[in-house]
């Protein structure tokens, strides 16, 4: 991890006299996106197309999309073929995008790329990301105090710091409201596949979840979870629609502001590779409204989180904190940095399963 972090401090160091791209007017501008799901998922994807939409009404220019784009070498034909095609930004937004797009980058140095949740930057290429672990501690502590059995269970995609990160997080705020609550985790190796992702939902209350959490992107656990009768929290996107009963609230990802700064830059010529990391503060992740399930006083709760970690009073990976395996990883008062949580790699207490390889 040390490796990492300075890896990272010499890339930020390199890249802070890295080169500022000419400015073009909104008839030269053309932004491409790379989506790895579906725009209807209703999910990750979706907001991401949310936000395309609002760089074409705010700023003028053209803008394009191709979804359901697989990671690896797919990914990096897609992405050459945006570049080849006189798109001067693009966006690719997954983490498996990450190798495909520096790679096309050396071969276009004068194209912009950003690069959603990954960690590879050179001088025309950004990185960007949401804290979406300050929304999860948000609802796992809705999830310790209106979890019943005390049994939690939470759908994963792949095994990255990211989904662990988030896991974590959630488990972490939860067992500050009850010490004894679980989450019991099922990885199904996809960010988008609905039937995956409910056959999980559905093997997880049968092993006595009585809420259900995910980071994949479809709304078909919220949808289980409606018609089993227990709650569920929406991924992304405000997914009340599907399961107006289930749903306590949502993490939802804002990338619409980032979108259009990150377009005006590369329009005015100030554009330069940079690392974005937002989180409740600067709005990138938001709380939806809460559901009528969610007594007043457990939304109060909730809002004390929200609130605590948006103004830095409060942080999610604040000690005293133990491992899995109760070795102490945060002794109290101490706070897990960045570079650790980059490239977390272990599941706290109260995380049930181990993390496949």
């Amino acid at each position: 991890m040390q490796k990492r972090k300075f890896i990272r401090s010499i890339a930020c160091a390199v890249l802070s006299a890295g080169m500022v791209f000419g400015a073009a007017h909104a008839a030269d501008t053309k932004v491409g996106f790379v989506y790895v799901g579906p725009v209807g998922d209703h999910g990750w994807t979706y907001r991401h197309d949310k936000g395309r939409q609002q760089v074409e009404q705010e700023l003028g220019v053209e803008t394009s999309f191709v979804e359901s784009v697989a990671e690896g070498a797919d990914a990096e034909r897609v992405i050459r073929k945006l570049a080849s095609s006189g798109h001067n930004v693009i966006f690719t937004t997954s983490f498996g995008y990450m190798n495909p797009t520096i790679k096309v980058a050396k071969q276009f140095p004068n194209v912009m790329f950003e690069h959603a949740t990954g960690y590879k930057r050179t001088e025309n290429v950004s990185t960007y990301s949401g804290r979406f672990y300050e929304g999860r501690a948000v609802i796992g502590t809705i999830a310790g105090h209106m979890s019943k059995s005390g049994v939690v269970g939470y759908i994963a995609s792949f095994p990255i710091p990211e989904v662990v990160r988030g896991i974590n997080a959630f488990t972490i705020a939860m067992r500050k409201v009850n010490p004894d609550a679980v989450v019991k985790v099922v990885w199904v190796n996809s960010w988008y596949d609905p039937g995956k992702e409910g056959d999980a939902a559905k093997a997880l209350i049968d092993q006595g979840a009585d809420i259900i959490t995910q980071h994949t992107d479809s709304p078909a656990p919220l949808q289980v979870a409606e018609q089993r009768g227990v709650y569920a929290f929406g991924q992304a996107s405000d997914m009340s629609g599907f399961a107006p009963k289930a749903q306590l609230t949502a993490i939802v990802d804002d990338w619409g502001p980032y979108y259009v700064a990150r377009v005006k830059a590369a329009m005015d010529g100030s554009w330069k590779s940079e690392d974005t990391w937002d989180g409740l503060a600067p709005g990138m992740v938001v709380i939806a409204p809460y559901g009528e399930a969610v007594p007043a006083e457990v939304q109060e709760a909730a809002e004390a989180v929200r609130n605590g970690i948006a103004s830095g009073t409060l942080h999610p990976f604040q000690g005293p904190l133990k491992n899995q395996a109760g070795e102490v990883v945060a002794e109290e008062g101490e706070t897990i940095d960045d570079g650790i949580l980059l490239g977390m790699n272990y599941y706290v207490e109260g995380v049930q399963g181990e993390i496949p390889n």
